[in-house]
Formats: C-alpha cells, sequence, structure tokens
C-alpha cells in the first residue's frame, strides 16, 4: 500500500496535479491524503486584535479548509469511476507549510508526494520560494512535480540527467526503478558537461553503478556539450519521446541550474513535462 500526499490550496493547477496522481497510480493500492494548510505564518501575521482561545484556534483556522476539502473529495468522486485500491482522507492543518509536509511525511510514512507547479510564463518567479520549489529542495521525500499543463500519458520514456559526480544509494533510486517496471518505460541517462572532457575515474564508477542497477531495463547513455545544462536538456526533450524528467536532489547544485535558472523563456518545456526528484531517506 502506498501512501501519497496531495497538497491543496484548491486551485485548478493543484487539481490538475491530483488527476494526474491517481491516473499515474492507478493500479496501485493507494492512500491519498488530500492536505491543505492554513499558514501559520500569515496566522502570525495578522493585523486582526483578536485572538481566539488556543483550544479553538484550531476549529477558527482549518474551519473552511475542511469544508473545501469535502468539496474536493466530491469532485474526486465525481470525475473519477471507483477504485477500490484507492482511498481518500481530508487533513486540514494550520502550520508553517513545510513543517506541516515534514509532519505529515513521518506520521503517514509518506512515499510519493505530488504537487502542481505554474508553467513557464512565470516559473522563476513562482517556484523560487513557492511550496513546491521548497518542499523539492527541503523536505526530504520523492516527489513529483506536475506543470499546470501536463497531462498523464504513459510514460514512453524517462530522462534522468546527472554529472555522474555522485553514487547514489540504491533505496534512493528504487521509487524510479519501479515506475520503469509498471510504466514499461526506456530510461535515458543524459550527461550534459559545460565543455567537452572525459569522465574521471570516480564519474566512471558512478556510471557503473547506475549502469548496473538499471541493467535489467537496457538504459540508453547520452552526452551533450553545452554552457547552459537548461538548453541542452530542452532540446534532447524536444527531440524525443521524453515525458518525464527524473533527477536525484543530492546533486543539488547541478539541479537548480536545471529548476532555478534566470531565463525563464528558455526552459518552456517545463510547461508539460512532469519531473520526479528522489530523495534519501531520514
Amino acid at each position: 500500500m502506498k501512501n501519497i500526499l496531495l497538497p491543496t490550496d484548491f486551485s485548478e493547477n493543484s487539481w490538475n496535479a491530483i488527476k494526474y496522481a491517481i491516473n499515474f497510480f492507478e493500479k496501485d493500492a493507494c492512500n491519498f491524503y488530500l492536505l491543505h494548510v492554513t499558514r501559520f505564518d500569515n496566522f502570525m501575521n495578522s493585523e486582526s486584535p483578536y485572538v481566539a482561545p488556543a483550544e479553538s484556534i484550531e476549529e477558527v483556522y482549518t474551519k473552511s479548509a475542511k469544508l473545501q476539502l469535502r468539496k474536493l473529495l466530491k469532485r474526486i468522486s465525481k470525475a473519477f469511476s471507483p477504485n477500490k485500491k484507492h482511498k481518500f482522507y481530508a487533513l486540514a492543518d494550520y502550520n508553517f507549510f513545510i513543517e506541516s509536509v515534514r509532519k505529515q511525511v513521518e506520521e503517514k510514512k509518506i512515499d510519493f508526494i505530488v504537487m502542481g507547479t505554474k508553467g513557464a510564463s512565470g516559473f522563476k518567479k513562482i517556484i523560487i520560494g513557492s511550496n513546491t520549489g521548497d518542499v523539492i529542495t527541503k523536505v526530504k521525500c520523492t516527489t513529483l512535480a506536475i506543470p499546470e499543463q501536463a497531462k498523464f500519458v504513459r510514460l514512453e520514456e524517462i530522462a534522468f540527467p546527472t554529472d555522474f559526480s555522485f553514487s547514489y544509494d540504491i533505496q534512493i533510486l528504487e521509487p524510479l526503478s519501479e515506475i520503469l517496471e509498471n510504466q514499461q518505460s526506456t530510461l535515458r541517462m543524459l550527461h550534459i558537461s559545460k565543455k567537452r572532457a572525459n569522465l574521471d575515474g570516480d564519474q566512471l564508477k558512478n556510471k557503473e553503478l547506475l549502469e548496473d542497477y538499471f541493467n535489467y531495463f537496457k538504459p540508453s547513455f547520452h552526452y551533450l556539450t553545452n554552457k547552459k545544462v537548461e538548453d541542452a536538456i530542452q532540446c534532447f526533450v524536444e527531440s524525443r519521446n521524453i515525458n518525464m524528467i527524473c533527477m536525484v536532489a543530492k546533486n543539488l547544485n547541478y539541479f537548480q541550474q536545471i529548476l532555478f535558472h534566470s531565463k525563464v523563456e528558455a526552459i518552456s518545456y517545463h510547461t508539460e513535462i512532469p519531473f520526479l526528484v528522489l530523495h534519501e531517506k531520514n
């Protein structure tokens, strides 16, 4: 049984992520936890002179969210045929957003977080400092980020950008291995360097580890030279039938070049392609 956390702000963007998650895990037995967090920092910054008694704070600040969560559950039941493998639970919390997500990840033993992201029209502005960007970089849980224009399709090809600088624990790679098997996907390992150079000894060892681990799926290895990592990935994605990009958060500097580049117009591929971020577990 998988435990999936679906943070929601009740926007159409988050609804799209929920739809993607339900379709993506259609064949898996899952507990889906719909989480809405009333931001505690907003409460603390409130100019209202009224302070509710401690025992009523939760009721006051989550009442509206609980009502909206019930409406969301009804929307799900109308949009999807009943699936005996899927169970849905509503969670309303008032807290700092990341703290609430971390708490749910620990308490509910969450395997995946699935969240929506904004498209390229405001990618850097929205992602940096946004809930999704914070979760990706600050919460140690496998996270699937769904751009607002993404529609679920079978994952024919998954791109795995890496500079082979790190050795990954097999535990980190398990979610990707499972997806490759369930979706019958092809794995495309993508190495991008800013200048043409041979891999050093450590990089070769790390490459061999990945090659051995994913050997069953017969991954292909691709090498590109480009001063701009995100440009190279966009070209690679557009030249193939890539349906998902997978990255390991451990390789954060490389990762940030891809997601957090200042030139928003250069990363338009994010508008439709989900990206999976693998984390080391605590």
